[in-house]
Parts: C-alpha cells; sequence; structure tokens
C-alpha cells in the first residue's frame, strides 16, 4: 500500500474513528455532570449554570457526533466550548496544562477544531445525506428541466 493509497483511503476512515472516539468519551462527561454516570463524588449542578450548560454539550453534542449529524457547526461549538472550559476552570489554577489538569480540555478543543474544519469523515450521515441530496439534484429528469 503507497501513500497515496493511504490518504485517499485511510484518512477520511480515520477522521471518522476519530469523531466516534472524541465523541463517545467526550459524552461520558456530559453523562456524568447530568445523570450522575458513571459515578461522581461531585452533585449534579443547577439547571441552567455554566457546568449544567457544558453538561448538555457535551452529551448532546457528543450525540450527534458518534452518527455525525451535523458535525461541522457541532464541532465548533464544542471546540469553543473547551476553549472556555480551559480559560475559566483550568487556567486560574497554574500557567501549565500538566498542573492545572487542563490537558483534555485542550486536547478536545484542538481535535474538535479539526473536524469543525475537515468534517465528518467517510462514516457520518452528513456525508451520506449530502450524497444523496446530490444524487437528486444531478438527476436527468432534474438536468431537463434546468
Amino acid at each position: 500500500m503507497n501513500t497515496a493509497s493511504l490518504e485517499k483511503v485511510w484518512a477520511p476512515r480515520l477522521l471518522s474513528v476519530l469523531r466516534i472516539v472524541a465523541a463517545l468519551i467526550f459524552m461520558a462527561h456530559g453523562t456524568q455532570k447530568l445523570l450522575g454516570f458513571p459515578a461522581s463524588s461531585n452533585p449534579a449542578p443547577e439547571a441552567f449554570t455554566l457546568s449544567w450548560i457544558a453538561g448538555v454539550l457535551e452529551l448532546f453534542g457528543g450525540a450527534l457526533l458518534i452518527p455525525g449529524l451535523f458535525v461541522r457547526p457541532v464541532a465548533f461549538v464544542l471546540s469553543g466550548l473547551m476553549a472556555a472550559a480551559y480559560w475559566i476552570a483550568h487556567a486560574p489554577r497554574s500557567f501549565y496544562p500538566v498542573l492545572n489538569g487542563g490537558d483534555a480540555a485542550i486536547l478536545y478543543c484542538f481535535v474538535f477544531l479539526y473536524i469543525a474544519a475537515a468534517g465528518g469523515g467517510a462514516w457520518s450521515l452528513d456525508r451520506l445525506l449530502n450524497r444523496r441530496r446530490t444524487a437528486r439534484g444531478s438527476s436527468p429528469q432534474k438536468r431537463a428541466e434546468s
């Protein structure tokens, strides 16, 4: 297998794998905050607090990213969420991410920013829906009508 084949065939598939795995792990943060699973010593946040809003975005944003629906806008919002989380919750503790516990927030921020730019990959509902729209738009009947 040559490099061109890797890039053309496997890069879009691995982008989907990255999206799915990141979303599954990210979603667990939302389930922990809002649903208490996995169990945590932190109580559930009160509705409409920053922590509650973060939990809602983590849970529902992750749930949309897993199948690859509305990938670009959702990933962009989640990237911003993680940037804000870093500066609000982690950066005040220490300048160094390894000391302030913000490593994951930084990684999520840039993974989601990349996904927002690159799209959902080969295995996403967005791609499937776009392919169907394109096929309908370029059918012989549609071309004859225009």
